[in-house]
C-alpha cells in the first residue's frame, strides 16, 4: 500500500495504573513513558487518531472497569474530546472489542503500537492485526514489560522486537518513526 493511501492510528495498550505503577516496576519505565508521550505528540500534531486500551475484568474484581487500577495513567493526559478509549478482557485488542469497527469507521489501515506488556498484549495484538490484514508498526523503545520466570524484561523486549519485526510488524525506534503525511 502506498504511503498516500495509508491511514494510521496510534494504539496505546494497557498504560494503566495497575500495571505501570505496580510494585513490579516496568523495564525502563520513565524512558518508555517519554517515548510514548513523544509518539503521542507526533500523532496529535498530525491529527492522527489516538486509541487507548484498558485491560479490565468483571465487576467486583480488582480490575473492574471502575477500579483505579484500570484507569489510564494521568501522565498520558488523555484528550477526552478526541482520544478513543476502549476496553478488553483478553491480551488481544481485537478479541470481543470494538477495535475493528473503530478502525473501519476511521478508514485506518495501519496501527502504530506502544504500551504494555510486551510478552502478552503487545505481542498478541501485533499478530492478530496481521491476521486481520492490518499493517502494524511497533515502536521498539515504546513498549515494556517486567522480568518473568528467569527472563529479564530487556531480553523479552529484544526477542519480541526481533520476532515481530521478522514477520508481523515494521519495528522502528521513537526517534526514527514519523507518521505518514
Amino acid at each position: 500500500m502506498s504511503e498516500l493511501n495509508k491511514k494510521q492510528a496510534l494504539l496505546i495498550i494497557d498504560m494503566q495504573n495497575g500495571l505501570f505503577h505496580s510494585n513490579q516496576t516496568p523495564y525502563l519505565k520513565e524512558t518508555i513513558l517519554t517515548n510514548i508521550q513523544t509518539t503521542m505528540n507526533k500523532a496529535r500534531t498530525q491529527n492522527i487518531p489516538v486509541i487507548f486500551f484498558r485491560h479490565v475484568g468483571p465487576e467486583g474484581s480488582p480490575i473492574a472497569p471502575d477500579s483505579a487500577l484500570t484507569q489510564i495513567i494521568p501522565e498520558l493526559e488523555i484528550d477526552h474530546d478526541k482520544d478513543i478509549i476502549l476496553e478488553k478482557t483478553k491480551p488481544s485488542c481485537f478479541y470481543q472489542t470494538k477495535l475493528l469497527d473503530v478502525l473501519a469507521e476511521l478508514n485506518v489501515t495501519e496501527l502504530v503500537i506502544t504500551g504494555m506488556k510486551t510478552d502478552f498484549c503487545i505481542d498478541t495484538t501485533c499478530r492478530v492485526a496481521f491476521e486481520n490484514g492490518i499493517q502494524t508498526t511497533l515502536i521498539a523503545d515504546a513498549h515494556t514489560t517486567v522480568d518473568s520466570n528467569g527472563l529479564t524484561a530487556e531480553s523479552i523486549i529484544q526477542h519480541h522486537n526481533h520476532v515481530l519485526g521478522a514477520a508481523f510488524s515494521q519495528v522502528v525506534t521513537t526517534d526514527d518513526f514519523n507518521f505518514a503525511k
